[in-house]
């Protein structure tokens, strides 16, 4: 059996395609490597996973429907992981047609694909779906009809499409809303890397809100455990309801972002400058996960607090950035995810 991830050279494509390969999967990676962030990182967490005899790369673009067709046609895929998307809260702000094309068109290609063909997909949805909800913990029933960012209304769309997919097909589909997911081999485009980036070279940190936020920070192994075991549990049809699930994935023990920075600094043995700046559009004040149904169907809750999981980070920082040029500087900005 061959695994499908798509954004295999992402973040969190990456490690579950190293996870999968480390226990004897074969693991089929497509991955558009574009440049939102250094196109380096990303050929260097494929460096890694070519590694494995069982792995297969292809360079392909979810929006590019024909060539993304063909390869359904071609590969017998059982699992399909799709992680491939556009991030980034305030990017979507300055390129919105990035997020149609791969968030939309792309997603509808993926659905497509694994119609009548695959016997389980798995999709990652976003804990900015909840927009500004005020209240917490959010779970997966609450309303989030109201996104704030152009990013959360593609999310929002794709766990609407995934449910017709399921509903109209009989496609079994999991949907996750990961909330802010960190660790090494992580997404520079993230606070908590730009934080370790600019300390690390003397530059200030944008801190915004003024500090007043809170984040459900999420270790990466956590949430790689949390979609293998969710792999093998292809969701059923129940009653008048299609096979389709969606699930909360975080922490569920959110965090002030001043104490995640103090971490942060701890373990580089520095002190940040801080620049206090107002809210961002589209920013929110707080995540928090309500993960019981989650818990339930896995049997599974993340367990990895931030000390240990910046300690990681930081580590991986230090020893890839020793050995590779580091990335041009940009100003310390936190993206919601």
């Amino acid at each position: 059996m061959t695994i499908l991830v798509t954004g295999a050279a992402g973040f969190i494509g990456y490690h579950l395609a190293h996870r999968l390969l480390a226990e004897g999967h074969r693991v089929y990676g497509i991955d558009n490597l574009n440049d939102y962030y250094d196109v380096r990182l990303k050929q260097a967490r494929l460096g890694q996973l070519m590694a494995f005899e069982k792995f297969e790369f292809d360079q392909l673009d979810i929006s590019d429907g024909p060539r993304l067709n063909t390869l359904f046609c071609q590969q017998p895929f059982e699992q399909v992981v799709h992680l491939a998307a556009q991030a980034g809260v305030r990017y979507s702000l300055r390129n919105p047609q990035a997020y149609v094309a791969s968030n939309l068109v792309g997603f509808a290609n993926v659905l497509e694909g694994c119609r009548d063909r695959v016997s389980h997909l798995i999709y990652a949805s976003s804990s900015s779906v909840y927009g500004a909800n005020k209240k917490v913990p959010f779970a997966v029933g609450d309303r989030v009809d109201y996104p704030i960012s152009f990013y959360a209304a593609t999310k929002k769309s794709n766990e609407l499409m995934a449910y017709a997919y399921s509903h109209l097909y009989g496609l079994s589909v999991t949907g996750l809303r990961f909330f802010t997911v960190y660790g090494p081999w992580g997404r520079p485009d993230m606070a908590y890397f730009k934080f370790v980036q600019a300390i690390d070279q003397g530059q200030p940190i944008d801190i915004y809100n003024h500090g007043h936020m809170e984040r459900d920070f999420t270790y990466i192994d956590d949430v790689v455990e949390g979609l293998v075991r969710l792999l093998d549990r292809p969701p059923q049809r129940q009653a008048d309801q299609p096979p389709y699930r969606l699930y909360n994935l975080g922490n569920h023990r959110p965090m002030p972002l001043l104490k995640f920075i103090e971490i942060i600094e701890q373990e580089m043995g520095k002190i940040a400058q801080k620049n206090w700046l107002p809210m961002q559009p589209g920013d929110v004040p707080i995540t928090y996960a309500d993960i019981d149904d989650l818990a339930k169907a896995i049997d599974f809750r993340p367990t990895t607090t931030p000390e240990v999981g910046l300690r990681q980070f930081v580590q991986w920082y230090q020893d890839y950035y020793g050995k590779a040029t580091a990335p041009a500087q940009q100003p310390a900005v936190a993206q919601s995810s």
